[in-house]
């Protein structure tokens, strides 16, 4: 009886996490999709479009956060906002 109670425990243990590795997965695949249409629109207007992509996607997956419209409205993602160059320049388009 012992046995059986164990043998059943220990496939609710699995089955409970599968389920958390499928969440998991499963989130980051988002974040990933998130960062790349979010950086997409915000360097829709970008003149040099692949380095405007480039360091748009580093400070997404820095910060989760990429501010709304083609230019400015920083305030939205202060992480965003206050990333830096080696120069001191905005490091975030």
């Amino acid at each position: 009886m012992k046995t059986l109670f164990l043998v059943c425990l220990l496939l609710f243990a699995l089955l409970l996490s599968n389920t958390f590795i499928e969440a998991t997965t499963d989130q980051s695949y988002d974040s990933v999709n998130y960062c790349a249409s979010s950086c997409d629109l915000r360097c829709a207007r970008a003149g040099v479009k692949d380095r405007c992509l480039k360091y748009c996607g580093i400070c997404c997956d820095k910060c989760k956060c990429v501010p709304s419209g083609t230019y400015g409205n920083k305030h939205q993602c202060p992480c965003y906002r206050d990333m830096r160059s080696s120069k001191g320049k905005p490091k975030c388009p």
